[in-house]
């Protein structure tokens, strides 16, 4: 299994500490917000390779990162060749890009490299291991408006994939879709096609919301939190999570 991890957003929102640095890079309690998510992954014996989708403006930082980082399991940086947030390929994209320019063919495991979880994703490896077909994570949100941020998703009694609609004007589930995702193998090759059908290039969970009626998707519980570092309240709570110790007047200086 692959693990691709999208990492060539901009982070607008975290400007200026993001304006010329990668916001997978930024520290939490003295690791990388993708370190916290490789130390994980990389205790899984399924995965064998890491695929990091960086903008060209960042891809240096993520070379660095890669020439020191330890771990027996290959490394691959992708550089999806954008520079400003105005021309970004999208997610999805990112992903077809990584599956066609190293030609994918394998179980795929898709994760967002500005998220911190409490909970390890070895589990969902397992999950996608006992169900043998693509799946994705599901979380309950008791308010609607964020889900119309993210995507919701209907599912049965065995977590089979119903519905699941991406950024929906009128949520008919309280059960959201953080941007995790395990494409089987047969499915890898789907998302080229999907893209030339008119599938949403720029959110992550678009190729779920295109496949869900043409293949089995399930849908795993997801078994702990996540942080979904994307403003500096966000970056300060995670990190005043993980160390007691509020970031609040060290970013303020920053932005002053």
């Amino acid at each position: 299994m692959k693990c691709v991890i999208l990492a060539a957003g901009y982070a607008t929102r975290l400007y200026p500490l993001t304006e010329n640095f990668p916001k997978p890079l930024l520290e939490i309690n003295g690791k990388t917000i993708l370190d916290w998510l490789v130390d994980d992954i990389d205790t899984s014996p399924y995965i064998d390779e890491y695929i990091v989708v960086s903008n060209h403006k960042f891809i240096n930082y993520f070379e660095e990162w890669k020439n020191s980082k330890n771990t027996s399991k290959k490394i691959t940086v992708i550089d999806d060749g954008t520079v400003s947030n105005d021309n970004r390929l999208g997610a999805v994209s990112d992903i077809n890009l990584a599956i066609s320019t190293l030609d994918l063919n394998d179980d795929v495991l898709v994760v967002a490299g500005d998220n911190v979880l409490d909970f390890s994703l070895n589990s969902f490896i397992d999950y996608f291991h006992e169900k043998k077909d693509t799946c994705i994570m599901r979380y309950y949100e008791a308010d609607k408006e964020k889900i119309k941020k993210s995507a919701s998703v209907n599912f049965d009694a065995n977590d089979l994939v119903l519905e699941m609609v991406e950024k929906p004007n009128n949520p008919n589930s309280n059960w959201c879709v953080p941007p995790f995702y395990i494409y089987s193998r047969d499915d890898v090759s789907k998302v080229g096609l999907a893209l030339k059908n008119g599938c949403n290039k720029d959110a992550p969970g678009s190729f779920i919301n295109w496949l869900y009626d043409k293949s089995n998707v399930y849908a795993m519980e997801m078994p702990g939190r996540r942080y979904d570092i994307g403003n500096f309240d966000s970056y300060n709570e995670v990190n005043k999570t993980y160390t007691g110790i509020s970031t609040d007047k060290k970013i303020k200086k920053i932005l002053h």
